[in-house]
């Protein structure tokens, strides 16, 4: 039931970004570079990665599509990363094209008041709608260091570990994951 978010075959990174220092291009490396810090080895996320941005070829070393529509695979993951006022859309082409669970990283809904609230209700109502389990919006992301998936934009990836550990609060997680790092304590899965 939950494995695409946490064993996802292939993930889609809507709104992939080239320029270092937004949000899409810190996802989109990533899963792409992420750490297993008690290893100390690089090793990415082994599925498929599939950044989507209509203005890019190439991004971090991979073909860049214009849409979901474009790519000739199945998707297990999308993580979106657009602006909030777009994001309804994408829950329907991400349902064309079988997309089951998505992590809605994007900031902008009921934090911002009543129009960024009706926008999270009518996000919320669609996915219902459409079968599509969420994550967010405006949230961290998820790591799990079992599938070495790190689909957030967190400044690292915590060691393996048997603990798992999500929060509401953006601001509790990164100091804990901060901690974890640089104090070797293991995670399993991590999230906001």
């Amino acid at each position: 039931m939950l494995d695409s978010f946490f064993k996802p075959k292939s993930v889609a990174v809507i709104g992939a970004s080239r320029e270092e220092g937004k949000t899409g291009n810190s996802i989109l490396a990533n899963l792409v570079n992420n750490k297993l810090v008690l290893a100390g080895s690089k090793r990415g996320f082994p599925g498929k990665i599939f950044p989507i941005n209509p203005k890019s070829s190439e991004i971090l070393g991979l073909k860049t599509f214009p849409s979901l529509e474009g790519i000739d695979s199945e998707i297990d993951l999308a993580v979106i990363v657009i602006p909030p006022k777009f994001v309804s859309s994408i829950l329907d082409d991400c349902a064309k094209k079988g997309v089951r669970s998505a992590i809605i990283i994007s900031a902008g809904f009921k934090e911002t008041g009543a129009e960024g609230a009706r926008l999270e209700n009518e996000v919320a109502s669609k996915a219902k709608t459409l079968g599509i389990r969420l994550l967010g919006p405006n949230c961290l992301g998820l790591i799990d260091t079992n599938s070495m998936l790190n689909a957030s934009f967190a400044k690292g990836m915590p060691p393996k570990g048997k603990i798992a550990f999500f929060s509401q609060s953006g601001a509790l997680c990164t100091a804990i994951l901060d901690w974890a790092i640089g104090t070797n304590v293991g995670f399993s899965k991590f999230g906001k």
